[in-house]
């Protein structure tokens, strides 16, 4: 194919010619569709903010190794994927990374553009100053702000998120767009043929003009942007990569819509359109800009776009990258040292005395799920604690009482396999569902008259004095969250009988409920998940606790809560797993399948507000009489727990020793003004899957994932292939989300929550204006004086045979992807936990791990994450 340039005229042609007749190229649309798919391919999902989770901001580059891919963002979209130079420096000087760890950085980076021929030479490198590394991907609006001075590239962002917003508000605006029945490019092309505000920004007439004539269909409008812009096929990759990149949070939000479609077996073209509105605004301005500078410049920058990557860019970033990977081995020797240790002071399984427990207390995966179980063990050695998934298998999707569709009780990996109601008791649901119905209608009356063009600004006088009591509860903590408002609409004796509803009937035209079998095969896969097939030790109570956060005034409040439960607090999830254990019939059942459970175990759900460390049983009155001295010293044991993990978190919340630290920790869950009511997942840093033994003497200071696991009951290995394929993916996605937060937070955080502004309930602006954020804030990563978050990629420790994790490694080319290209690394537990092999990629094993050579390992000796040692998953 032929390509042409913009400017094959002359320039004193070019400076008279109209853009119409600026040469263009023909296109392939088979071409320009794989390279549109493939630049979609990059942009990872963002969730709305009623259930926002984490997500691995560099879901789309999985498929490539990780230096590759810090280079390919700074070519493409000038994002970073590694700190800045000085902070490694920093990292070193302060001795979180040894000689040792270096060395075997060094030898795996052997052969890559720009590695040093050694230790001495990495270090003589990271001493000169970064090399500036320009983006050779641009945008024609970035184009015309070079040539011109103008602001284009920032009319553009502002265009596309004010119509964005707009068109996808989820009933924030009191007035709707015109267009939201329309296709997104078609209702954004009605919306900005009449919007004269970039022409007035600009100074440029012809604006709308130029977008009236476009194409209704937006694949028409993609190719006659690519034709009328002459992009030759090299570029194309390097152009929409940059120009999804320019509008990233409204395009990752695009990107989730298409995500939940998918999941339901459908489509959603959301991202397709969206990139055609970015094209569509480069080919406007090219029809208004229309000087020979700028179509030199344009011509410049095609060059530049499909030129071959030359390697300079991963040479400039070489020594980061090293140093970055050193202090990723030097954390997970340390931890590897702990975990080996441990498991030599123990007995050896086979002479280890089995006692049945008092109460086993399953809990989250959640890293904060591991300081609390800590505390309980310590409050009460006779409990044993449990670690799973935070929906305990059960992946529902539960309806609130009144409505006719719910939300999805499970990770955004997952669809719904069941979907169940609500109730508050035989015969008292429509008095609750209208006084619900009732409740709502006043709000979205007084909704309406706070948000109306003429009463909002009267709003204050007039009814001002009515909110003086919930000002004042809100000013001074007196009001008291719950971690979420399901209960909302609800009398207090309604919202106390609230619960899931199992029973099978019709909602809606559609089935909801869980039939015996249906609750049978979910009660099995609970307890194989968990490692309880043994089931003639289970305790004579079965706490099952989900996690939640108390916050107020917080945006991402959602992010907080447990994102196994796709963003949800998991007290539905628990209770729903209490009640298949406690049923009858399911008990029946599985017993025929060789799971007989002892007659005198109960199940108690409960949730984990994991802002104030207290923990609210449900459904209590259910159990027999015969366990109500269990139930009051699991309670004592709770609050007691309690108290010992408050404490343990003041100190990184900064909560002085000369207040009432409790009083304290639980009044952040109620300050409308507090940026950090919790520190989230902040500091995690590795997953291990195996028996609490080889963790349970450890203080990993929150900053682990516990799964329990004993490979020994996992007849087949089919529990490994889920805590491979699910858990360990999740807790890779929170890994990755927290470090593109901390490395980048421009282009993978959300910027100061200070200056949070919500659109439409989907997300937030910083300030009044641009594109929407995604990730986290800077107040979830840093205290004002340092980084309580370490940029550290995820190692996974599992417990099983090294065999039977690379049959299933080779199964799964997602997984694999992760490990082979430098975003996981994982390590094989052996021989109870004593001995330790590293995955090498490739599905091979390196020789027995252990200390490197000459390297100590002890923890580093400065910086800290909530108080620990940030080089150290935990103290020694």
């Amino acid at each position: 194919m032929t390509h042409l340039s913009p400017l094959e005229a002359t320039p004193s042609a070019a400076s008279t010619r109209s853009a119409a007749s600026r040469p263009s190229r023909p296109v392939d649309p088979a071409v320009l569709q794989a390279a549109a798919g493939a630049a979609a391919a990059r942009v990872a999902p963002v969730w709305p903010l009623r259930t926002f989770v984490a997500v691995n901001p560099f879901l789309g580059h999985a498929e490539d190794p990780f230096a590759a891919t810090a280079a390919t963002l700074a070519r493409t979209t000038g994002a970073r994927l590694l700190m800045p130079r000085a902070w490694y420096r920093q990292a070193l000087a302060e001795g979180r990374a040894e000689d040792a760890d270096l060395t075997a950085a060094l030898a795996a980076a052997t052969g890559r553009p720009g590695t040093p021929p050694s230790v001495d030479a990495l270090k003589v490198a990271l001493a000169r100053p970064a090399p500036e590394i320009a983006p050779t991907a641009t945008t024609l609006a970035e184009v015309v702000d070079r040539v011109h001075g103008t602001d284009a590239a920032t009319v553009v962002v502002e265009a596309v998120s004010r119509w964005a917003a707009g068109h996808w508000d989820a009933g924030q605006a009191a007035w709707a767009q015109p267009g939201r029945d329309r296709s997104p490019f078609a209702a954004w092309r009605l919306v900005a043929a009449h919007d004269r505000t970039p022409e007035i920004m600009l100074g440029r007439a012809g604006l709308r003009a130029a977008i009236a004539a476009l194409p209704e269909d937006a694949q028409a409008a993609q190719g006659l942007a690519v034709s009328r812009l002459a992009l030759p096929d090299a570029a194309l990759g390097p152009y929409l990569h940059r120009a999804l990149a320019s509008i990233g949070g409204w395009a990752a939000y695009a990107r989730q819509k298409g995500w939940q479609a998918e999941l339901s077996g459908g489509t959603d073209d959301s991202l397709d359109h969206l990139l055609a509105v970015r094209l569509a605004w480069d080919l406007a301005l090219w029809t208004v800009f229309t000087d020979p500078d700028t179509g030199r410049a344009w011509a410049d920058a095609l060059t530049a776009m499909a030129a071959p990557d030359d390697g300079a860019a991963a040479a400039a970033l070489a020594p980061e990258a090293i140093v970055q990977d050193a202090l990723d081995r030097a954390a997970q020797r340390r931890l590897g040292a702990r975990l080996t240790t441990a498991a030599a002071a123990a007995p050896a399984a086979e002479t280890a005395t089995a006692t049945r427990p008092a109460v086993q207390a399953a809990f989250c995966i959640d890293v904060r799920s591991e300081v609390y179980r800590r505390a309980l063990e310590a409050a009460a050695p006779a409990v044993e604690t449990i670690g799973f998934a935070g929906f305990f298998g059960v992946p529902l999707e539960v309806v609130p009482l009144g409505a006719q569709t719910g939300g999805a009780q499970c990770p955004v990996l997952l669809a719904p396999a069941a979907t169940v109601g609500e109730t508050t008791g035989a015969g008292q649901d429509a008095e609750a569902v209208r006084t619900r119905r009732d409740h709502g209608q006043v709000r979205k009356v007084w909704s309406t008259f706070k948000g109306a063009a003429v009463s909002c600004f009267v709003h204050v006088e007039t009814a001002g004095l009515l909110f003086a009591g919930k000002v004042l509860g809100d000013a001074t903590g007196a009001t008291r969250p719950a971690p979420d408002d399901r209960t909302a609409g609800l009398d207090g004796a309604a919202a106390r009988r609230l619960r899931p509803d199992l029973e099978p009937r019709s909602l809606g035209g559609r089935a909801i409920g869980l039939d015996i079998a249906a609750r049978v095969e979910m009660a099995e896969g609970l307890l194989r998940g968990m490692s309880l097939t043994r089931t003639d030790g289970l305790a004579r109570l079965l706490l099952l606790v989900g996690h939640g956060a108390s916050t107020v005034n917080n945006p991402h409040r959602a992010g907080l809560d447990c994102g196994a439960c796709g963003g949800h607090t998991g007290e539905a999830n628990a209770r729903v797993a209490a009640r298949l254990l406690n049923d009858p019939a399911v008990r029946a059942g599985l017993a025929a399948r060789g799971l007989a459970l002892p007659d005198d175990t109960w199940a108690v759900a409960g949730l984990h507000d994991t802002t104030t460390d207290d923990v609210t049983l449900y459904d209590v009155a259910d159990l027999p009489d015969s366990h109500a001295d269990d139930l009051d010293r699991l309670r004592a044991w709770l609050r007691a727990a309690g108290q010992r993990a408050r404490t343990e978190r003041a100190p990184g919340l900064r909560v002085g020793a000369g207040v009432d630290r409790h009083a304290a920790v639980r009044a952040r869950a109620r300050d409308w003004a507090q940026v950090r009511p919790e520190w989230g997942l902040a500091g995690n840093a590795a997953f291990i899957a195996a028996p609490r033994d080889r963790t349970r003497d450890l203080d990993l200071g929150g900053r682990a994932f516990l799964h329990s696991y004993d490979w020994r009951q996992d007849e087949g290995f089919g529990v490994l292939e889920l805590i491979l394929t699910a858990p360990l993916v999740v807790a890779s996605w929170i890994n990755l989300q927290y470090y593109g937060s901390t490395v980048d937070n421009r282009a993978y955080g959300s910027g100061n929550k200070v200056l949070h502004n919500v659109v439409g309930t989907l997300g937030v602006l910083e300030g009044n204006g641009g594109d929407l954020r995604v990730g986290l804030p800077w107040q979830s990563l840093h205290d004002g004086h340092r980084l309580v978050h370490e940029p550290l990629r995820l190692s996974a420790w599992i417990e099983a045979p090294d065999d039977a994790i690379a049959a299933i490694l080779a199964r799964h080319d997602g997984v694999r992807a992760l490990l082979d290209n430098g975003w996981v690394t994982l390590y094989a537990l052996g021989d109870g936990g004593r001995r330790v092999r590293r995955y090498a990629g490739g599905l091979t094993w390196d020789t027995a791990w252990g200390p490197a050579a000459g390297a100590s390992t002890a923890p580093a000796p400065t910086g800290t994450a909530r108080g620990r040692s940030v080089g150290d998953p935990g103290r020694s």
